[in-house]
């Protein structure tokens, strides 16, 4: 190899690296729907929207659900908790306002 022959860089990965980077800073939204249908019956319907973005841009544009979903974080488990006690919570309640319902009517 000759030291006088310039470094040659390939502007392949260089431009996937710049489309990639204006991807996730940008984000892009894929969206298609799929008929499936039989004599002018429609069978089924799958509705596919898939969004690429960074998690920054996601959070700008308002979708954190991988924050809340007990499948992806502690702290969708504990929000999924919470849920579960406030339903027990308001169960509870409910029968108690009945109950006391009931009394009151006996009392008078």
């Amino acid at each position: 190899m000759n030291n006088n022959e310039p470094i040659k860089q390939s502007t392949v990965s260089n431009s996937l690296v710049d489309v990639l980077e204006t991807v996730l800073d940008k984000g892009v939204v894929i969206a298609g729907d799929i008929q499936i249908n039989i004599a002018d019956v429609e069978l089924l319907t799958i509705k596919i929207r898939l969004l690429v973005a960074s998690v920054d841009k996601a959070k700008e544009i308002g979708m954190d659900w991988w924050e809340t979903d007990p499948h992806y974080s502690s702290k969708g488990q504990r929000i999924e908790e919470i849920k579960e006690e406030n339903d027990q919570l308001h169960d509870r309640i409910q029968q108690l306002e009945e109950h006391l319902g009931e009394k009151a009517e006996t009392e008078s």
